[in-house]
């Protein structure tokens, strides 16, 4: 209950002057660890099986203390697939435990579940899904459905939720995933992206119209108390993507340790054609959309 104040307490602190005040100060890091990656997605251009970099456990903890300093209290652990994360006797936990330790209130992990998440000490774990059975292994290969499935029921795990970003694969499986979810009793929700065109994967972009229908069958999905994490209003501005964006909420640090003080889509070009989900959540936050602040209050306090 203390940490839960403590975190309410900061969450005003800064919003005020970041709202009021125009500080432009990191809330959250999304903090790459690793290259590395046990599978090749279709839509990925992060993971290098040829020669991955694994960031020691010393350069996490300055990349952490810099973040903190800079006044972000969140962390996101992300590869590549962070699961893969060792030096020496240290794994993801110790990172974990560093941030803790540090003063992040929270620290989340975003994996593709092909490992086992038995044990893992992350206050939300995040899964990549992109469709049910079949449909998620067009995309990151035969047989990761079936792995993601059994490490999530087995990992005796609260707070698992699942990420999907809509390409032009999968997006006639945005219902049948949310009702996957909805009927699993070891995920609590999902969220959902579209597709980004970073270098190389342009191919998976949806059209405009394609996207704003696709919007419209979220929202009637959401009104209908499907248990999708984005907000009413945030998904409304994902339809043409004409809305003021605030990426610096949070601060991204890549695996080969270079630090941008807000998304990294800015810096390749691709922020007019941009489907993050928490884009339009961001923006929806700092208009004061009583059903956002909702969310994010229900994501970031527990």
């Amino acid at each position: 209950m203390g940490l839960a104040i403590k975190e309410t307490a900061y969450l005003g602190w800064w919003f005020v002057r970041a709202r009021f005040f125009g500080r432009r100060k990191p809330l959250q890091t999304v903090l790459f660890i690793t290259d590395a990656c046990n599978l090749s997605c279709r839509h990925c251009a992060i993971y290098n099986h040829k020669d991955p970099v694994m960031k020691s456990y010393e350069k996490v903890r300055e990349e952490l203390e810099y973040s903190y300093r800079e006044g972000s209290r969140f962390v996101d652990f992300e590869g590549g697939e962070p699961m893969i994360w060792r030096e020496g006797d240290k794994d993801i936990n110790s990172l974990i435990a560093l941030a803790k330790e540090i003063g992040f209130y929270s620290c989340t992990v975003t994996t593709n579940a092909q490992l086992p998440l038995k044990g893992l000490k992350a206050d939300s774990v995040w899964v990549s899904m992109d469709g049910v059975g079949a449909m998620h292994d067009d995309i990151r290969g035969e047989g990761a459905f079936a792995k993601m499935e059994k490490n999530v029921a087995e990992s005796g795990l609260k707070g698992v939720s699942v990420n999907m970003t809509i390409n032009k694969r999968n997006c006639e499986d945005v219902e049948r995933a949310v009702e996957y979810v909805k009927n699993n009793p070891h995920l609590e929700q999902i969220s959902f992206s579209f597709h980004t065109p970073y270098a190389g994967t342009e191919g998976l972009k949806l059209d405009w119209e394609e996207r704003g229908k696709i919007v419209e069958r979220l929202i009637v999905l959401k009104k209908g108390g499907a248990p999708i994490m984005n907000s009413l209003s945030g998904l409304r501005l994902l339809k043409d993507n004409k809305f003021k964006k605030h990426c610096w909420v949070s601060n991204f640090i890549l695996h080969d340790g270079t630090r941008f003080a807000e998304c990294t889509g800015k810096a390749a070009g691709v922020c007019e054609e941009c489907g993050f989900g928490m884009a339009g959540e961001m923006s929806s936050v700092f208009a004061f959309k009583p059903d956002t602040l909702m969310a994010g209050m229900k994501l970031r306090v527990r």
